[in-house]
């Protein structure tokens, strides 16, 4: 009984940390986005590419971790 009740509080554990790292994850490639598109649109003075950029690779970064979660 002991056996069953611990792997199931593995396989719970392995569970919150896999949707962890996910999170963590798409916490990075949102904040390098956002940062490469600030750059883009006040130093390289292509705010509407910026802009477009920054949406659409938003967008696509939840349609990812939609997806493959």
């Amino acid at each position: 009984m002991a056996d069953n009740v611990n792997a199931a509080e593995l396989r719970a554990h392995v569970q919150t940390y896999n949707a962890f790292n996910k999170l963590v994850l798409f916490m990075i490639l949102w904040i390098v986005l956002l940062l490469a598109t600030m750059a883009m649109g006040l130093v390289g003075g292509a705010s509407v590419m910026a802009l477009l950029i920054g949406v659409g690779g938003t967008v696509a970064l939840l349609i990812a971790f939609a997806v493959l979660g």
